[in-house]
């Protein structure tokens, strides 16, 4: 079945298509329709990750998973946050992004720098399905004082896993699909999707 995935980011579709890859789900990023990035408006990650979905089920007819995710710094006050992907002014611009986080954390002692990705999944069956499905998954961590690492994207070469003893970047794929936050929203939502296309 196809599923039409709310988002043009790269990483984020070949890191999803890897955790689908044995649902019987055939996972297409919305460009592929044609279907530009919707307008994030929302106050939350979930209201996001719905308007996006619904976005792209509308444009496409097809079922949609809508997926908004971010960094939250402890001693930021939460920051990025929402604004992850836009946080350096230009959207998805990861090095200016990671620069400016850099930045901001210069002189913070290496025990306040305690972070967390979040991400949050919201999967359609239709843009006007009134029951959508919400998964969500948290990876705790802390911010690097300088990048590590060459996996990944986004804020990985300067996140660290303290129960891994790795940075994000530097962790095989594999790895980091099984721990991410994403990968522990997935995780979740496939324990319910069977229920979903019933």
């Amino acid at each position: 079945m196809k599923l039409v995935l709310a988002s043009s980011n790269a990483g984020k579709l070949a890191e999803l298509r890897e955790l689908l890859s044995d649902s019987g789900l055939s996972l297409h990023a919305q460009s592929e329709f044609g279907v530009s990035d919707a307008v994030e408006s929302g106050a939350s990650f979930i209201e996001n990750a719905l308007i996006k979905a619904r976005h792209a089920s509308a444009a496409t007819g097809l079922p949609a998973l809508g997926d908004d995710s971010g960094l939250l710094v402890d001693a930021l006050g939460g920051a990025p946050g929402l604004y992850s992907a836009r946080y350096a002014g230009e959207h998805g611009d990861a090095p200016a992004n990671n620069a400016l986080l850099l930045q901001r954390m210069a002189g913070v002692p290496a025990a306040e720098r305690r972070a967390h990705f979040y991400c949050v999944l919201a999967l359609l069956r239709s843009a006007d399905d009134p029951q959508p499905i919400i998964a969500e998954g948290i990876w705790p961590g802390f911010i690097l004082e300088a990048a590590r690492g060459t996996q990944g994207f986004g804020y990985d070469p300067l996140f660290f896993d303290p129960a891994q003893q790795l940075g994000a970047a530097e962790m095989d794929p594999a790895l980091k699909n099984r721990i991410s936050h994403r990968g522990q929203a997935l995780a979740s939502l496939r324990d319910r999707l069977r229920d979903a296309w019933r």
